[in-house]
């Protein structure tokens, strides 16, 4: 989809863009295809407030996507591509042949009318899933699974796409957007091509209004308050802080490693995204 720019008419106007959604053929889900979703508005069980700067937001209904593509060798046709407020890609509304509907997320070039099939016997084109093993290396690929059976966990959002690298010893080796490259089993699906919807990375809102829109509160800086609400806040005039970035708790904000140092995955990383 292309981006649509504004005359400047008004001052949120002015540098916002928005998708054209060209590519949308149906604005109205398939009712048994989707549930409701509460929002927590950042709060709790006891109604306490647990991650700040959330809250509000237009009413959503959430898609159900069928992220396991564990129909395997019965042909479907693309029959809608839709826009879904709860994920940056688009989807797509598949009518298999036996009668079942599911969606899908939305590769680049997917279109009405178009057959897409999971299984080993799928030719290697966009929307076609198939297992690692029977993917060519060099391929482009999405919505990639961690462990087989279990769904697509990998390289979901609009415009995301790994690369088949190699494969060696019951694993392939891919490498991921981040640019890390790690094993994973040849028994898991993955999608064949990009996913669509790739200048989602370019809209700019505008206007703080359209952040309310999406449940996101206004996020207050720590050396705008005062010392009591933080601790980098207050000084006389404006202040970078004067110490180290901290939450409003006194945890050490940066610099610490998050990921758990014996989180037993780590052994399928070949290379990390950040070479030491």
């Amino acid at each position: 989809m292309a981006l649509k720019k504004f005359v400047p008419l008004t001052p949120s106007l002015r540098g916002m863009t928005v998708l054209d959604y060209a590519e949308i053929t149906s604005v109205k889900p398939v009712k048994s295809l989707t549930k409701g979703k509460s929002n927590s508005g950042g709060r709790n069980s006891e109604g306490h407030v647990t991650t700040r700067f959330r809250g509000g937001g237009n009413k959503r209904r959430f898609r159900i996507i069928d992220f396991k593509r564990d129909k395997f060798d019965i042909p479907a046709t693309v029959k809608t591509i839709e826009y879904d407020p709860n994920r940056s890609a688009n989807i797509a509304l598949l009518d298999y042949k036996d009668g079942e509907k599911r969606y899908m997320l939305a590769p680049l070039g997917l279109t009405v009318g178009q057959i897409v099939i999971s299984g080993d016997k799928a030719e290697v084109k966009p929307g076609n899933a198939k297992k690692l093993k029977d993917i060519p290396v060099g391929v482009d690929i999405h919505c990639i699974e961690m462990n087989p059976g279990k769904g697509a966990k990998i390289a979901r959002s609009a415009g995301q796409v790994a690369t088949l690298r190699a494969k060696e010893g019951g694993y392939a080796l891919v490498k991921l957007p981040s640019g890390e490259i790690r094993k994973i089993h040849f028994e898991c699906m993955a999608t064949v091509g990009q996913v669509g919807n790739i200048e989602k990375m370019n809209v700019k809102l505008g206007k703080a209004g359209k952040k309310r829109f999406i449940g996101k509160r206004p996020h207050v800086r720590g050396v705008a308050m005062n010392p009591i609400d933080h601790p980098m806040g207050g000084g006389e005039g404006r202040t970078s802080g004067g110490g180290h970035p901290r939450s409003p708790w006194g945890q050490l904000a940066k610099g610490k490693k998050t990921r758990t140092p014996k989180k037993a995955s780590s052994r399928f990383i070949v290379e990390r995204r950040r070479k030491k």
